[in-house]
């Protein structure tokens, strides 16, 4: 298991750098700075680094977050996560790979990309961000050997620049210039959205919210200041579901901010025992934009006037987020 110093993260207060002192165990180790800066673990084994900061935006519920890790352990979304897999396994070539798991949730993901990686010999340093608690109660119990972090993806991440292999991003924000910043020149950026169709009847009958038009484009106006798509993959599959199951599915996205499960429940009640539909999700792999060219100045000896201005590169940390909040139906 690599060790927490693999880790690149920077204090929330003063971005000196993080490190895990004191035991192992669960509830016991914290994470601190230089300037004395402290966050100690939750007893589930994760860690808010958002104490005192606060966030604008809601966070999933333990109902949710119940209804995902159902849903997700009845293994019905394991394509995906294997194709995500397959996406990123290919990129960890240094000993140990870091990977950014923005979004993790439950951290159903990030563990099986942890497994193909062992299965393939790769050594892994993994990091899991959620803004809910609830879910990172989860994520750290299935992937101990990562570093679970409460954050809101929104803001600056607590993380090094130049220094992550790959970053996913399955159904969640995505904030761009960060990941840009902290992702290595060769590394490589994974996200999943979901498609037109992506769950048919289900969707309209428990009142998902829907996919947004031209969705597929905004994201790569967001991305393009920053990331190239280099490779897009179409996944779809069939579903079959009990009622309990749809529900679940229902709930554990977007739709359980705004509808309870006991009303999903009676949306599905007239439904067939077992309700057939279809996955449809979009796996799209970004490299980092080449960085634009730079003239030399002045372009002769003749040339007299004086070089345009140019924003300090140092301020692009604190750059402004091209995109609002990415959530997408699960």
């Amino acid at each position: 298991m690599p060790s927490p110093a693999d880790l690149p993260l920077l204090c929330p207060v003063c971005s000196q750098p993080l490190e895990r002192v004191g035991p192992d165990a669960p509830g016991q180790s914290r994470l601190r700075c230089s300037s004395g800066h402290s966050f100690d673990a939750a007893r589930q084994g994760y860690y808010n680094l958002l104490v005192g900061k606060g966030t604008a935006f809601e966070a999933d519920t333990a109902g949710m977050v119940e209804a995902r890790f159902n849903f997700l352990a009845g293994g019905h979304y394991r394509p995906l996560a294997e194709a995500v897999a397959a996406a990123v396994v290919p990129c960890l070539t240094r000993e140990p790979a870091v990977v950014l798991d923005s979004g993790t949730g439950t951290g159903h993901y990030l563990r099986v990309l942890l497994d193909h990686a062992a299965a393939a010999g790769r050594s892994v340093a993994a990091v899991g961000m959620d803004i809910s608690k609830f879910a990172l109660r989860r994520a750290a119990r299935l992937n101990s050997e990562a570093l679970n972090l409460v954050w809101d993806v929104w803001q600056p991440l607590p993380v090094a620049g130049n220094s992550v292999d790959a970053i996913t991003v399955i159904f969640a924000p995505r904030n761009a210039p960060e990941f840009a910043r902290v992702l290595r020149p060769t590394g490589r950026l994974v996200v999943v959205t979901p498609r037109s169709g992506h769950l048919g009847s289900i969707a309209r009958i428990t009142g998902m919210l829907g996919i947004e038009e031209g969705k597929d484009s905004r994201l790569a106006a967001a991305m393009a200041p920053h990331f190239t798509a280099a490779e897009t993959l179409d996944i779809e599959f069939p579903l079959s579901l009990t009622r309990k199951e749809a529900a679940d599915l229902a709930f554990m996205g977007p739709a359980g901010h705004h509808l309870d499960l006991s009303a999903i429940a009676g949306r599905l009640e007239n439904e067939p025992g077992t309700i057939h539909t279809e996955a449809r999700f979009r796996l799209t792999v970004f490299r980092p934009a080449e960085p634009p060219s730079v003239t030399t100045w002045p372009l002769s000896p003749h040339t007299s006037a004086a070089p345009p201005h140019r924003a300090d590169a140092s301020t692009t940390m604190e750059g402004q987020l091209l995109a609002g909040p990415g959530w997408g139906l699960p």
